[in-house]
Formats: structure tokens, sequence, C-alpha cells
């Protein structure tokens, strides 16, 4: 145990804890907010006692900054966005600009084609409804843990950093976990303990999918030789490649296969190696201020859930960085799990409602593997991926194709197949609607519950809700400006459960109030 970390054996043999999260990244932070929202008692567990500074995802999508904006969040994201930009506006005046210029607004790459932001149809109704989560989204996956774990000391959240989960015993009704530092005690445990996670092997779940053809290796780094490369992305006869955004910050990806030791340090000769091999340019590294190294293996948990033992994140799921999706769909996971074992904790919800996370999450998580999937096909160097690439690079020229997967990367396509009367915002994110009172809808998720906005003053919709005053806030105001609907009920997690456009028309409501809300009091 460490100095700032230490803790007294005795209470980590008889703890008192609803849920013990596994992993103190993101996802399991972002988890353990949600979970204490709820109102659960709830510990992370975390070997690492300090924030993990090697480079990782580079933004957020929509969903994701929707997720930190629905919990008051976003101005600290906001606020990390303009500081990041700061710095490299700073940098590159030191460089005299040279090549590097500030980026337009970000649209993404598929396969390394870059997406131009030119292109994008921003009228396109999928982007309605965003509010200021739309403006946020260049955030470090460095800064989203920093925020989270400082919301989470907010809540009275238990992080424990410098311990280390080592095994458990999961039983009926209860489950006995292990750690570095004796064992807890717990009524559930969660495994949010990345791609090799402990919790996965040790629960037995199978995690079938397809093997690395791949490695890849990124860093931020001092070199000389850079003339000689080409900013943004490049395929090779050897590779692909990345230069930039940011001054010395660079990518390369060679099939050739998995690195044939993972654990094994990342070292300046490996990444100029790499970097002249992929480019063909004479460049010379002199200094490493970061570096990573990463495969495209692609697999997915068959569940999320096995009695008391769940899965979220890298835990659940893995698979190439490609898009930029591993981070926004592990956040996904945690704000969908988080509200529903909080219930199920409290009482409020049957254990079946546990069993709608896997169903709502795991087609997600199978279709980002089959997008990274896609993606490795066309970056390989064969004349038929070759080919093929061509013709997907001419499509991306278009309106349509540009607006087609700028919708897939920012996830504002995301819907879940949700029962009930059908609607068009039913499982779709709620539109972050400007409410006459001066307020948005996101304003009043902040506290995690469910929401019942009635825009047009109907009795008849806010009547059935009286039963649910201790888990559902019901706001009667109207919208700003003219709305097509009437009334929705929206999900602590920010998803749509019920909507109307027809004033005094409830039907449907009750049964949305009762399957996600568990029985009227």
């Amino acid at each position: 145990m460490t100095v700032e970390n230490t803790l007294e054996l005795e209470h980590l043999e008889h703890p008192d804890h609803d849920v013990v999260v596994a992993g103190g990244g993101p996802v399991g932070l972002m988890l353990a907010c949600e979970l204490r929202l709820g109102g659960a008692r709830v510990a992370v567990l975390e070997r690492r006692t300090d924030i993990d500074p090697t480079l990782k995802a580079g933004g957020i999508n929509q969903t994701t900054a929707e997720a930190l904006y629905r919990r008051g969040l976003l101005p600290r994201a906001a606020e990390a966005q303009e500081r990041r930009l700061a710095e490299y506006r700073e940098a590159l005046a030191a460089l005299g600009g040279g090549r590097l210029t500030v980026p337009p607004k970000f649209a993404g790459h598929f396969a390394g084609i870059p997406l131009s932001a030119e292109l994008l149809d921003a009228a396109d109704p999928a982007f309605d409804g965003a509010g200021p989560a739309g403006e946020v989204g260049a955030v470090l996956q460095q800064d989203v843990e920093r925020i989270l774990g400082e919301r989470a000391e907010e809540l009275g959240v238990d992080v424990r950093r410098g311990v280390e989960l080592t095994g458990f015993d999961a039983g009926a009704d209860a489950v006995e976990a292990y750690t570095s530092a004796g064992r807890l005690r717990t009524g559930w445990l969660v495994g949010c303990d990345g791609g090799r996670s402990l919790v996965r092997k040790h629960a037995g779940f199978a995690f079938p999918g397809t093997d690395p053809e791949i490695t890849g290796r990124q860093a931020v780094a001092e070199m000389t030789g850079t003339e000689g490369l080409r900013y943004g992305w490049n395929r090779t006869e050897h590779g692909t490649y990345a230069f930039g955004p940011m001054p010395g910050r660079f990518l390369t990806v060679e099939f050739d296969g998995p690195p044939a030791d993972r654990e094994a340090p990342v070292t300046r000769e490996e990444l100029e190696e790499s970097l002249r091999r992929v480019s063909g340019a004479d460049v010379r590294i002199q200094a490493v201020h970061s570096a990573t190294r990463f495969t495209d293996n692609a697999r997915q948990a068959d569940r999320y859930r096995a009695g008391r033992v769940l899965l979220a994140g890298d835990a659940a799921h893995v698979h190439s960085p490609f898009g930029g999706q591993g981070l926004n769909l592990g956040i996904g996971d945690a704000m969908n799990l988080g509200w529903k074992l909080a219930a199920v904790v409290r009482g409020e919800a049957p254990d079946a409602l546990l069993d709608t996370y896997t169903a709502e999450r795991h087609p997600l998580g199978a279709w980002v593997l089959r997008w990274t999937r896609a993606q490795i096909a066309l970056m390989r160097t064969d004349p038929h991926a070759g080919a093929l690439r061509e013709i997907v690079a001419e499509l991306m020229e278009t309106v349509t194709a540009t607006t087609f997967l700028v919708k897939k990367i920012s996830g504002v396509w995301h819907r879940y197949d949700l029962p009930g009367p059908g609607h068009p915002l039913t499982g779709r994110s709620a539109p972050d609607l400007a409410l006459a009172d001066g307020t948005r809808l996101a304003d009043h998720l902040h506290g995690g519950r469910g929401l019942l906005l009635d825009l047009a003053g109907d009795a008849a919709v806010t009547d059935p809700a009286r039963g649910y005053a201790a888990r559902v806030d019901t706001r009667t105001v109207p919208a700003a400006s003219p709305e097509e609907t009437a009334a929705l009920l929206v999900r602590p997690d920010g998803v749509v459960a019920w909507a109307t456009d027809e004033p005094a028309d409830a039907k449907g409501l009750e049964e949305a109030l009762s399957t996600w809300f568990g029985a009227a009091a």
C-alpha cells in the first residue's frame, strides 16, 4: 500500500458497499458517479496511483459530450478543450507555423481517409438538438478521467487508488472480492478493468472475435527530418502513417502481425524504425514524450452480465482505435448501466432490468467491431484493398457519404429498440430542447433521475407520474419555440422512453414508467 492510499485492513475486510467497480479509468469513474447519483454505495479499485499519461484517445464524440452535459460537467470539458487548443496554438507559434496549421472543425477519418467538414450536411435532422454539447469534442482522455475523478470525489465515491483486484467468488447473494489490500464483500461487481480484464476471465465470459494482423504505434516525440513527412493520414506500400495535428505526434500501422511482446516498453529505436519503414522519410527521433503500441484484436464478450458480475468498457469489447470509438463506447456503457444497477440496488426495480443492459449495448459493441474491422480491410497494402480504397475515397468526396460517416462516428445515429408506441424519438438521445423558463432539457438531468417533460400543460400526462415522484422529476414548461412534441419521458441516461405529439395523449406512458422505473409508489 502506498503512503497516500493507506487503508485500514479491518475496514477492507468489513466493507459496506453495494457495488465494487474494478478499474478507475474514465469508464469505471463514470459508472461509479452514476451509481452514486442513484443512491448506491460504491467503491472503485484502481491499481494505478495516478492518471496514466500515455497517449490515448484525443477526443470525444457527441454522445460522450451529451453524457457530460447532462451531468453538469460540460463546462469543465469545454475548459479542457480550450486549454488543449491554446497549447496547440502556442506550440505552432514556437515552430513558426510551418506546414502545420490549426485544424478545421473536426470531421474525422475512415481508414485514414480524411472526412472534409466542408462536405458535411449540418442540416441533417440527425444533428438537431445537440445544444451546447455539439460544440465540445477536442478533449483528451486524460482530461475526461480527471473531470470524472473530481466529480467522483464531490459525490463521495470511495475511490481506492493503489489497490488492485486479485480475484473474487461470486455467490447468489453477494460477491467476495480479493484485493491487494484485503477482502471486500459487495452485492455486485463490475469489471471496468480493460481489455485483459481479470473480472471477465475469472467469471468465465466467452470472448469470441478475430485475431490481430497489425502492429500500430503512436507517439509524441522530438524529431528531425520531418520535412519528408506528409501532414495527415498517408497510405504507402509498407503501411499507413499519420503526422500531426499536434507537433511531434505521429502514428504508424504495419501489417506484420501483432507485436511479439505487448508488455515490452516502446523504445525510441522501435518508433524510429517503424516511421522510417512506413514513410520512407529520413526521420530521426531524439526524444520520446509519450508512446503506445496497439493491435486490431477485435473481440466482444458474449454477454455483459453473469449473475452478480457485469462488464463495461474494454472489459466487454476490444478493437483497434480507428474511428475513436473505444472511450465513447465505454462511457455509453456506464451511462446505460449505472442508473439501472442503482435502481436494482435500491430495490425499486427487478433484476430483469439489468438484462436490458446487454440487450441495448451489445449490438452497439458489435457494430463498433465491424466498423473497425472494415477500416483495417481498407488499410491493407495489397492491390485488392487498394482498389477498394480508391472507390471508397471517391464516395467520401460526396456530401451524402461524408454525412453518413460523420453520423456514425459522432454517435448521433444510436437508437435502442424500446417497447411502446412507435414515436420517432423513442429510443433516441433526447433533443436538448430550449425551454420558455430559460433552461434547457439537459439542465433537468443533472441529478441522474428520470424526467417527464410536459410541454403542453396537460394533467393527463402528469397524473400517471404522481406515483414516481421519488424517481422521476416532472416539469411542466412550454418550449421556447414551437415544437411538434407535446411531452416526453426521458430515462436517466438521456434516452427517450416515451413521447407523444398529441396534447392530452398519455397512451403508453404508464407502461413506460413501470418498465423503466418499477411499480408506482
